[in-house]
């Protein structure tokens, strides 16, 4: 699989983040969702699409994940 090109990408940490930094950014990308770790913007990120992602916020959501 190609790299994706996410140099346009706008990301945006929860509004639930702590000031501790250990945070997640996401990036909307049409059909795709793009996730990193704020505290190295630069280190790569995982991809998922629409429905993979509502998926597993729904799971968190309903805690259907566990601690």
């Amino acid at each position: 699989m190609a790299a994706l090109d996410l140099t346009g990408a706008v990301w945006r940490k929860s509004t639930r983040s702590s000031g501790s930094g250990n945070c997640v950014e996401i990036a909307e990308l049409g059909d795709l969702v793009a996730i990193r770790d704020s505290k190295d913007p630069n280190g790569g990120a995982l991809v998922f699409t629409l429905d993979a992602w509502q998926t597993f916020v729904h799971a968190v959501k309903v805690g259907e994940l566990g601690e």
